[in-house]
Parts: structure tokens; sequence; C-alpha cells
């Protein structure tokens, strides 16, 4: 294991940071529960000349956890249910930053 796969599991297995999630490939697929980190960021967008500002869910998943991940997958975090729409490698290929949408 490299320093960043061992500082993912810290950040994912602390109580104060990491989350239970079930995850679905798919959306339907055979339910697997991890522990993921959990941010909402709000981000604004513009359109027409008028600034936007919506709320984003935003996930981050060890990849030695869940290799394949695809949008259209969907992870179940309390009563929050939350499809990926996009999901992308971080620069050290340790975890995914899953982007998505309730």
């Amino acid at each position: 294991m490299s320093a960043f796969t061992d500082a993912m599991a810290a950040l994912v297995a602390d109580p104060n940071l990491g989350a239970d999630a079930v995850y679905r490939q798919g959306g339907t697929g055979a339910p697997v529960s991890i522990r993921v980190l959990r941010s909402s960021p709000d981000r604004v967008a513009d359109a027409f000349g008028t600034e936007i500002l919506s709320a984003t869910d935003m996930l981050s998943v060890a990849i030695a956890v869940l290799p394949d991940l695809a949008a259209g997958d969907s992870f179940a975090l309390g009563s929050d249910l939350l499809t990926v729409t996009h999901a992308e490698r971080d620069a050290s290929g340790t975890a995914w930053r899953v982007l998505c949408q309730r």
C-alpha cells in the first residue's frame, strides 16, 4: 500500500469524516456496503448573465474498494439517494472524485 492509500483508509474510517454508504452498480445492482467521504459544496453557474447557485454532492471513494465506477451508478447515504453523473480518478490514482445528483 502507498501512503495515499493508507491516508484514504484512515479518512473514511474516521467517524467524524467518513460516512456509511450502499453502492449499486447501474443503480439496481447488488448492494455493496462501503465508506465514503461526502461533501456538498455550492456551485455558482452562469445562465444568460444571471448567476445561479446550485447545491452539489461530491463523494470521495477509495479505488481499492470500488475499482469500477460509472455514470448511472448510485449511492444511498441514510435517506439520500445519490446518482453518479461523473467520476474521475484523483492524481495519485487512490480515490474516485464522484459528482452526484439527488
